[in-house]
């Protein structure tokens, strides 16, 4: 059987990992059959060598080359992209490993999408964090409007095909970046991309030791100057405008300006000055109004002195963010700026623009825990405007919304962590809410800088129960409410009234026969916080008058209501039944199932009843009017 997936593993010094890589390998779901595993010695000297050639001989689909070190990983990627078979090829670091499916859902994907790149969703373990956590997956996707160009590793699927047509190949003897160059040809070329992210399929390893390649020191200048042909590499396959700078703020963001912080202030004042002087023209040539736009400001700040040669004050700023020296941003009407040095110094020449950090501005929140306490809803969670600085100066509250018509309440809070308390009996200008779904959000400022947010369920899986209407007594008497979160988005909302979750849903009732023609309704229902010993039966019917029955009734402290009531002075015919509850202006008409769970209907007979009397019409036609 032909492989269909050629997996290749640099190794160098790399034994007390090599176990759990390949074992990975092995224990895939995808047969065995169809994985050739071409392993590429890089001139280990810790026994990685011996120990592959032993895993070779108890496993037939793996093979084992030997070479002199190369001082990189893309010597011995070109040397296994030579020799592999596959239809695919996968690249996986001996240090790092694979999930138990990742392989056959790649494939998959691969196969009924016809896709020449796959990405797998990458999980850091040890400290280092996955490049992009991907979280949909996409039979396609595309670079310029996902996430995917933001990882440019290697530990990808890759048709074959694509990889010899356009002669992709590893930069090599090259720490770091070595693969960037053959992502970047290969994503500008592919036909198709997709994501599989509903399943883990790289694992890849943060060393305690600081031996991953990205820790190792690196010549910054050579390093500059190698990304600078990747630059142009997107220039020759991309026009300019948009799309072109989407991809070019990944790289300034990456390989050109991440390296102006610790590694930059590392060097002396010659190595800066060489490292300025390396990255200017890169700057100059490549770095746009979008880009430099779509940049954070701590970035947008060290561009700019880049390109207009400020060494002294890129320092200044270097480390500033280095040390978390800055002070609270500067919050003019809904703009907020960054405190970087130089901000509005006459003698620094830096525009206001390159501090402005609005777009940053990002509300993070979490809704922790809320319950009623009487008509009190209680809630407390966490919110802050992020990239702002410390929190304590915000201000935080909720704002409740329906129909155009809102309520603010102030939260109490330290550093983000607030309680907020929303009566619903007063919070509508001293009076109750008007019956309807009621949006819940948070709002946080500072200074004249407001966003909000919908208000998000708790994590907690105790809010994971079914929504009910329950009563709570407020000032102006009872009021029917439930909290409840929205399919879609699971965002919190309140119900007033019942509206959406009808109350006694639980009702239930039957006709029970006695001697001498004697007949009494039993009926049961449950009205969490009902209290009141009043509910009567409501008999309705077409073209006649409604009647109000009154019986024996009890209502326990769980708001457990029974009645018993007596149906001998019911008139003759077919009535639908309901539950009237009434208690000052409260009144609501819940239905009845009978013990099958349909709707309950009385027949009655015909036979000597006395009707209601007048009175006892009038609470009839008065509770109709109150449904």
């Amino acid at each position: 059987m032909a492989s269909r997936i050629s997996v290749i593993v640099p190794v160098h010094n790399t034994e007390r990992y090599l176990e759990r890589c390949f074992g990975s390998v092995a224990d895939q779901s995808l047969s065995q059959e169809l994985i050739e595993v071409i392993a590429v010695d890089d001139g280990s000297s810790d026994g990685s060598g011996a120990w592959l050639d032993a895993w070779a001989d108890t496993h037939d689909n793996v093979r084992v080359i030997h070479q002199p070190p190369s001082g990189g990983a893309g010597r011995p990627r070109n040397v296994g992209i030579e020799q592999a078979k596959g239809d695919f090829l996968f690249f996986l670091d001996s240090d790092d490993y694979l999930g138990v499916e990742a392989l056959e859902r790649l494939l998959r994907m691969a196969d009924e999408q016809d896709s020449d790149i796959v990405y797998g969703r990458i999980v850091g373990i040890g400290g280092r964090p996955a490049p992009v956590d991907l979280r949909t997956t996409s039979p396609e996707v595309s670079i310029f409007h996902s996430p995917v160009y933001w990882t440019l590793a290697a530990y990808k699927l890759w048709r074959r095909t694509l990889v010899e047509e356009y002669e992709l190949r590893f930069t090599e003897a090259r720490l770091l970046g070595e693969d960037v160059p053959f992502a970047v040809h290969g994503l500008l070329h592919a036909r198709k991309v997709s994501v599989v992210a509903d399943y883990d399929c790289y694992y890849l390893e943060g060393r305690g030791d600081g031996t991953n390649a990205s820790q190792q020191d690196v010549d910054w200048v050579a390093q500059l100057e190698y990304v600078g042909g990747i630059l142009r590499m997107v220039a020759d396959h991309v026009p300019a405008g948009p799309e072109r700078d989407k991809l070019m703020e990944r790289h300034f963001h990456g390989e050109v300006l991440g390296m102006f912080g610790a590694p930059y202030l590392a060097r002396d004042d010659e190595g800066r000055r060489a490292m300025a002087e390396a990255a200017r023209p890169l700057c100059r040539e490549w770095l746009t109004d979008g880009v430099s736009q779509a940049l954070p400001p701590r970035l947008r700040l060290r561009a700019h002195c880049l390109r207009e040669g400020m060494t002294d004050r890129l320092t200044a700023i270097i480390e500033a963010d280095v040390e978390r020296e800055l002070g609270p941003a500067v919050i003019e009407g809904d703009t907020a700026y960054a405190a970087y040095p130089f901000f509005r110094d006459p003698n620094a020449g830096i525009p206001d623009a390159c501090y402005d950090v609005t777009s940053r501005v990002v509300l993070r929140q979490e809704l922790t825990a809320y319950a009623w306490d009487g008509p009190v809803l209680r809630l407390s969670g966490k919110a802050r405007l992020d990239g702002l600085g410390d929190p304590s100066g915000q201000e935080i509250a909720l704002v409740l919304g329906r129909q155009g018509v809102t309520y603010e309440v102030p939260a109490t809070h330290e550093n983000g962590v607030y309680t907020a308390a929303l009566d619903v009996g007063r919070i509508a200008d001293g009076g109750p809410l008007a019956e309807g779904v009621w949006t819940l959000r948070v709002a946080v400022a500072s200074g004249t800088l407001r966003k909000q947010a919908w208000l998000p369920r708790p994590a907690d899986a105790a809010y994971d129960a079914a929504p009910r209407s329950e009563i709570v007594r407020a000032q102006d008497g009872p009021i029917a409410v439930a909290v409840f979160h929205s399919e879609a988005h699971q965002h919190v909302n309140l119900d007033i009234g019942a509206t959406r979750f009808p109350l006694g849903g639980d009702a239930r009732g039957a006709v029970n026969s006695g001697f001498f023609g004697r007949a009494d309704l039993e009926f049961a229902v449950t009205v969490p916080g009902w209290s009141a010993p009043s509910a009567r039966l409501l008999l309705t019917a077409p073209n006649r008058e409604p009647l109000l029955v009154a019986g024996a009734e009890s209502v326990d402290g769980d708001g457990r209501i029974q009645a018993r009531i007596p149906l001998q002075r019911v008139p003759a015919g077919n009535w639908n039944a309901r539950i009237h509850l009434e208690d000052g202006a409260f009144a609501r008409d819940l239905p009845i199932a009978d013990p099958e769970g349909e709707p309950l209907r009385l027949s009655i007979p015909q036979q000597p009843l006395r009707r209601l009397g007048s009175k006892a019409k009038k609470v009839a036609a008065k509770a109709l009017r109150n449904r």
